[in-house]
């Protein structure tokens, strides 16, 4: 499932299975017009939430993740990966290849779910 429908169908308490969501480049915002609308129910998720987004993703605004990440406490944790677009391909000038970046995703996923399992 996406991103979104994920955290809806969370928010709907139809996961209640879930320990926790994994973001990988939430859909926060249609590019080129910023909001947080898409955002709104996050609130309503009860379990732990890992976003992971890259500085440059077209569909999630750091600036507007940020203090919604902030907002959700404890619950949610931001991961950024910086030169990052939407699909966390980085631009050739930050030194780092996909396959780099991709084990970033994944050691990141890996702590933050023995974490939360306790």
């Amino acid at each position: 499932m996406g991103g979104r429908m994920s955290s809806q169908a969370a928010a709907d308490g139809l996961l209640n299975e879930a320990r926790g969501l994994v973001f990988f480049a939430f859909p926060l915002h249609p590019p080129k017009q910023p909001g947080t609308k898409r955002a709104e129910h996050l609130s309503k998720v009860q379990v732990a939430m890992l976003f992971l987004q890259g500085t440059r993703d077209a569909l999630a605004d750091l600036k507007l993740l940020r203090p919604i990440c902030k907002d959700l406490g404890p619950r949610a944790t931001l991961h950024v990966i910086e030169t990052a677009d939407h699909s966390f391909h980085v631009l050739k000038k930050s030194g780092r290849s996909d396959e780099e970046v991709l084990r970033e995703l994944a050691e990141s996923t890996a702590e933050w779910a023995g974490r939360i399992a306790g």
